[in-house]
């Protein structure tokens, strides 16, 4: 029984994370936001993931998806860097929070708390890791990314405002878009997903 168990949670964690994959190439430009935020859904299936086998297949679906998408970075590692991680504390806290209270409510209370987590630690993430990684490995100046806020809002005039004024709200919106969907399908999925 563990056997099967096993092998269906790693045929679809593999499944799911093929979807993730397509999904992360879909990608939206929002007008309200700076073109390098781009709206893409594929953390909808590590939400899945996590929500049917727990908090670590999500963040493995997480984890492969971003591998995979290396081969066409256009960013050198550091937007799938930040996508990893933004995303793994997204379905681990939704997946904790289901695990101990496997209900619809528990599913959408762990959802909205995991994506609100997400777009809080969004902030510190980007401030003192990803955003130094694109000023000095990538050579895109500090200045240059605050300017393409400031063509938005002008008023921003520090990487801190810019942050919490755009990503946050941002990163929160994607996260609960993902939650929304989740609801909508997730229950007529789980028979896949558990072998039922």
């Amino acid at each position: 029984m563990k056997k099967k168990f096993h092998a269906r949670m790693i045929a679809v964690v593999g499944v799911l994370t093929a979807v993730a994959v397509v999904l992360q190439y879909l990608e939206i430009s929002i007008p309200i936001v700076p073109s390098f935020l781009k709206l893409d859904f594929s953390d909808l299936p590590a939400l899945l993931g996590a929500f049917a086998f727990g908090p670590l297949a999500g963040v493995l679906i997480q984890l492969l998806k971003n591998l995979i998408h290396l081969a066409v970075s256009q960013s050198g590692f550091v937007g799938e860097l930040s996508n990893f991680l933004l995303g793994a504390v997204f379905v681990s806290v939704a997946g904790l929070i289901y695990q101990r209270k496997k209900t619809k409510t528990g599913a959408l209370v762990g959802g909205i708390l995991g994506a609100a987590a997400m777009a809080l630690i969004s902030v510190p993430v980007n401030y003192f890791l990803i955003y130094p990684l694109y000023y000095n490995v990538l050579g895109f100046p500090e200045i240059a990314v605050l300017n393409m806020y400031q063509a938005i809002l002008p008023s921003v005039d520090s990487m801190w405002k810019a942050l919490l004024i755009f990503n946050l709200p941002f990163t929160l919106v994607k996260g609960l878009i993902s939650v929304a969907v989740s609801m909508l399908i997730y229950k007529p999925l789980s028979p896949l997903f558990k072998g039922k």
